[in-house]
């Protein structure tokens, strides 16, 4: 059954007691949360005319690398109405999955079940662009200005709403490095980002040879997409990686704690210096591939050399790239170096994959207007306290806090889908300074550092025993 909106809780001109900026998977598991709080009047905004979440990379059978209870709720509330087993309840889908017996959902299942909630949750306001946030100190509150979008994405008309807290969460951007950013910007040559795959994946099919540069998962999903999709011993792929080697994400049991809520805590209370080289460090915690994509492409290049021959596929690891450039207008040149070998050589390709990952977009333009207020760090980076809180100037009274802008206060977890319901319940839970959604005191069986009692946050309430019936009662 469909979980019933409530109906409608705001005054006109009331300010809100919560706007969200951003409604990507963070966001929406913060609203789906929020919803059933009557004390909470929140709204979001997005300026995308819906909700998508990388279109370009639901590539057939790719998984997510999360199980399927990490949805956008159960890890805070397992009977929440806006959880994954609910939606496949919904759509007749729950014997089904059930059989299939699967840990891990696909990717585009995952994009369904968030277009699911999104749907159906009231106060997420698609089509509108924030275009700025300010602290009005007469009257205590945010002042957060939009343009409403019509169709084709050109403004319609304009707003401001004032609100008493704001939730950022406005994602993350593909990367481009700097030697490949003028052939993305310039016509001819397919160049492209792996965000915008599958928009481009016939013409990348019918290519002469083909170069996907990344070493993460999503370059695996590509460079396997293509392989099984180019002609057996005309294969013209090359597959090149900056890290040492094509190396699996971390997996074993021990490992995946460093994504609880446990070592977040951990990591949080850590200096600076040291967050800033364990983020750095950790890399194959969350940008490795997953074992199960590695055996498939292993697979399907021993497949195509039982009869006789070899793939014309080429792996490098230890690859960066200098420079680059057209030839002509159909071709690009790599100038490629070796790290290991101080080698130095140029690859001509057709079409050219860029797997190279995400940044958080920038905060700066969306809170030009707190920039006085805000407290950073020494590298200039927000500083953000322990309940995901921007840290501001006491004059201001109102809560900002952020979702996945936190790689370098809270540590790997911040992008992580498995941590998302945790900390929209950490937010809740501050904004309303109750406990909506009681959290675990203790997530991993590691300890990490010699201080275990400073992981575990204090409880803001004892727990109700149950008595036991009798016989007679």
């Amino acid at each position: 059954m469909s979980p019933t909106p409530l109906p409608p809780r705001h005054e006109p001109d009331a300010p809100r007691d919560l706007v969200g900026i951003g409604i990507g998977p963070f966001n929406l598991s913060l609203a789906a949360l929020a919803h059933p709080l009557p004390e909470l009047d929140s709204v979001f905004y997005e300026q995308r005319p819906g909700f998508d979440w990388h279109p370009g990379l639901l590539i057939d059978g790719a998984t997510l690398q999360v199980p399927f209870l990490a949805d956008l709720v159960t890890l805070a509330d397992p009977a929440s109405p806006w959880s994954f087993l609910n939606y496949l309840k919904d759509r007749d889908r729950l014997f089904p999955f059930y059989f299939a017996e699967r840990f891990h959902m696909q990717r585009a299942e995952y994009d369904a079940y968030c277009r699911w909630v999104a749907g159906r949750l009231p106060g997420l306001h698609f089509g509108h662009q924030v275009d700025a946030v300010r602290w009005n100190l007469e009257r205590a509150l945010f002042e957060v200005d939009f343009t409403q979008l019509d169709g084709e994405g050109e403004a319609q008309a304009l707003g401001r709403t004032y609100t008493r807290n704001i939730v950022l969460g406005v994602g993350t951007a593909p990367h481009i490095p700097e030697p490949l950013k003028p052939l993305v910007d310039a016509p001819g040559v397919p160049v492209i980002h792996a965000a915008d795959y599958l928009a481009h994946r016939e013409q990348f099919l019918t290519a002469e040879h083909i170069t996907v540069i990344g070493a993460g998962q999503s370059g695996a999903e590509v460079f396997l997409d293509l392989l099984r999709n180019r002609p057996a011993g005309r294969e013209k792929i090359h597959w090149l990686a900056r890290t040492e080697a094509f190396a699996p994400m971390e997996y074993s049991k021990l490992g995946l704690e460093h994504f609880t809520p446990d070592y977040t805590r951990y990591f949080h209370a850590l200096t600076e210096p040291v967050r800033d080289r364990l983020v750095a460090a950790q890399w194959q915690l969350h940008k490795g591939i997953d074992a199960d994509t590695i055996a498939a492409i292993h697979d399907e290049l021993y497949r195509r050399t039982l009869h006789g021959g070899w793939p014309d596929a080429v792996l490098t690891p230890a690859v960066t790239v200098r420079t680059a450039g057209r030839v002509a207008t159909t071709k690009v040149e790599l100038h490629l170096e070796h790290g290991q070998q101080g080698a130095h050589t140029r690859l001509t390709t057709d079409a050219v994959v860029l797997a190279t990952g995400y940044r958080e977009r920038p905060l700066g333009q969306i809170l030009a207007g707190l920039d006085p207020y805000l407290c950073r760090d020494s590298a200039e980076r927000p500083r953000i306290d322990d309940e995901f809180r921007l840290v501001l100037d006491p004059s201001v009274t109102g809560r900002v806090h952020v979702q996945n802008a936190e790689l370098h206060t809270h540590g790997v977890g911040a992008p992580d889908l498995g941590l998302a319901a945790w900390r929209s319940a950490t937010i809740l839970n501050s904004l309303t300074g109750k406990d909506p959604y009681p959290l675990p005191r203790r997530t991993a069986f590691t300890t990490f550092g010699l201080e275990p009692h400073s992981q575990v946050p204090p409880a803001r309430h004892t727990a109700q025993t149950l008595t036991p019936l009798g016989d007679g009662r």
